[in-house]
This record gives structure tokens, sequence and C-alpha cells, in this order.
């Protein structure tokens, strides 16, 4: 492929971006809408409806920190050309489906940056990568999922003492409120977080074709293209993946499924400050374990809840080796 695209090649490199933005919304609904219908205060079609809107409007709450480390701190802008764009998509979605199809909460985050640095280094070797926000992502790996598992047992805590003295019935009818608020919160979370990793993935590509001036920015119209894909993913739910992150792994009451969500989102809210884009699916795993274990160690499906870090850990790995191996397809082909 060469490294000027014509026209309809580059809008269709785009929309294979969009297709994977799509696809996380699709992959990733459980994240945003597992708690809130496993413990039945929504319906399931209407908690994604719900998770979609706040996924879209998420570009007014935060700014592009994220978009800005995966287009230019993952792999050296200079290296990327519509070849390991194109590797780094198709690798990424290839993972996505195969664990979608499984029902494993798998990272669509980490599969994506599993698939920039498989196709770099494929490109041009160790030289590709940028090491201080690579090792930043993997680092958030494990501090996303520990942070949320931490926050969601702290507030479980705080709720209990503070409802002490409350009725089980009405603690249930407060926290079934709540929980809109709590789910809000984490869908703005997710489609802030997530929905800049493709950004990211656009803008390095515009740059990489001059289409950007001398300076890497992320034009509003990437902004909403992504923002809307992710949204319509999210409205088409990934139910499969709902059943494992909302009953398999603990059984949620309402105030537990608050306090998971609410820990989650924190955990989000703070990374997409930073920049670091950390995985929802990791985040709202371990905010779940964290009030189940609050209960008692028992209450966690740790059988489940291992299968889930076992894909955690093989996901970059895995989905490097397919862009890397797509990347040679691909320069083999074109």
């Amino acid at each position: 492929m060469d490294t000027a695209l014509a026209l309809p090649a580059l809008i269709g490199l785009i929309g294979v971006a969009l297709l994977f933005d799509f696809l996380n919304g699709l992959h990733d609904a459980a994240n945003s809408i597992a708690t809130i219908v496993s413990t039945r205060v929504l319906r399931p079609q209407f908690a994604v409806m719900w998770a979609a809107f706040f996924n879209f409007i998420a570009f007014f709450f935060f700014g592009l920190h994220v978009a800005e480390t995966v287009g230019t701190g993952i792999v050296g802008a200079a290296v990327v050309d519509p070849s390991v764009i194109l590797a780094a998509l198709l690798g990424a979605i290839g993972w996505n489906v195969i664990t979608w199809l499984l029902g494993i909460p798998s990272s669509s985050s980490h599969a994506l940056i599993g698939g920039l640095v498989g196709a770099g280094l494929a490109k041009a070797g160790f030289d590709a990568v940028v090491w201080g926000g690579l090792l930043k992502t993997v680092g958030a790996i494990f501090l996303s999922p520990a942070t949320g598992f931490l926050l969601a047992l702290l507030l479980i805590l705080i709720v209990s003492w503070l409802f002490v003295r409350s009725t089980p019935f009405r603690v249930d009818g407060t926290f079934r409120i709540l929980q809109f608020v709590s789910a809000s919160l984490y869908s703005l979370g997710h489609g802030g977080n997530d929905a800049q990793k493709t950004m990211g993935i656009i803008a390095v590509l515009l740059y990489s074709q001059g289409m950007l001036g001398d300076s890497f920015h992320v034009p509003f119209w990437v902004v909403l293209s992504c923002q809307f894909a992710m949204a319509l993913g999210t409205l088409m739910g990934g139910w499969r993946i709902v059943h494992t992150m909302g009953s398999k792994i603990t059984r949620l009451t309402p105030m537990q499924g608050f306090c998971a969500e609410t820990g989650g989102a924190i955990t989000l809210f703070a990374a997409t400050w930073l920049g670091i884009p950390v995985s929802t699916t990791h985040t709202i795993t371990g905010a779940i374990v964290g009030v189940g274990a609050a209960r008692r160690v028992s209450a966690v499906r740790w059988g489940v809840a291992g299968s889930i870090v076992i894909a955690w850990v093989v996901t970059l790995p895995a989905a490097a080796a397919m862009s890397a191996l797509t990347y040679f397809v691909v320069t083999w082909i074109t």
C-alpha cells in the first residue's frame, strides 16, 4: 500500500476505524449496563439506550488527551502509514470478534494498543515503539482494575455504614434510583476514554497523509464520528458479555451495582483526564469483584474472574501477533 492514499482508499480506511469503534461499543456495552441490568433496575433494551446516549455526549465533558496518547504516544507518528493503521485495526477487530463470540469480556482498548504495537514492530522493529506511552498503558492493565476494586470496596463499606439503620426495602428503593446516576457516570467515562482511542487512530492517519498541517490534532468531525459509532455499537448491545459481567462473576443488589459503577466511573474519569487509555472492561470487572468480596470472599466466582484475567493478559500479545501477520499480508498483496 502506498504511503499516499487516494481519497476513496482513505475514506475506506476511516470506515474500518469507525467499524472498530462500532464493535468497541458492541463489545463493551456490558461495561456500562451489566450492573443496572443484572439488578433489574432497567430492562436491557432501555439500558442500552441510556448507555448509548451518555456514550455519545461524553465529548462535551473531556479533553482529547487519550486520543493524543494513542495517536502519537504508543507508536511513533513517523512510523505510521496506511498499512500500519489497516493492520492494527484488522488485528484488533479480529480479536474482538473472537472474544465476543466466546462471550469473553476482553479489552477492546488493549486489542487496539496491541494491534498498533504489532503493526509498528512488523514495519520498523523496536524503534517504532514509544516505550514511555506503552509502559504507561501496560501499567494501567494492572492499576485500573485494582483501583476499581479498592474504590468499590471502600464505597460499599461507607454506604453500608450510612444505611446501617435503614430497612432493606428502603435501601433497595434508594439505590434503584441512584443507579441511574452511577450508570450515567460510567457510560460517560466509557464514551470519554474508549471513543478517543479511535479518534487518535484516525487523526494520526490523517496526519500521515499531510492533511492536518504541521501539528497533530483531532478534527471535530472525527470526534463526532467516533462518538456516534461508539454510541451506535452500544445501542446494538452485547448480550453474551452482559451475562458474564452482570451475573456470572457475582450476584449484585442495587446498592452493590451503584458502588461498582461509581468506583469504576471515578477510575475512568481520572484516567481520561490524565490521558491514559485504560480498559473499561478491566475497570468494571475489578469493581464488581470488589463489591462481591465486600460481602464475602466466596460470593465471587473466582474461576470466572480468573478466566477474565487470563483474557486480559493474552489480549495485547494476541492482537499484536494478529496485526503483525496482517501487516505482512497487506504489504505483500500491495
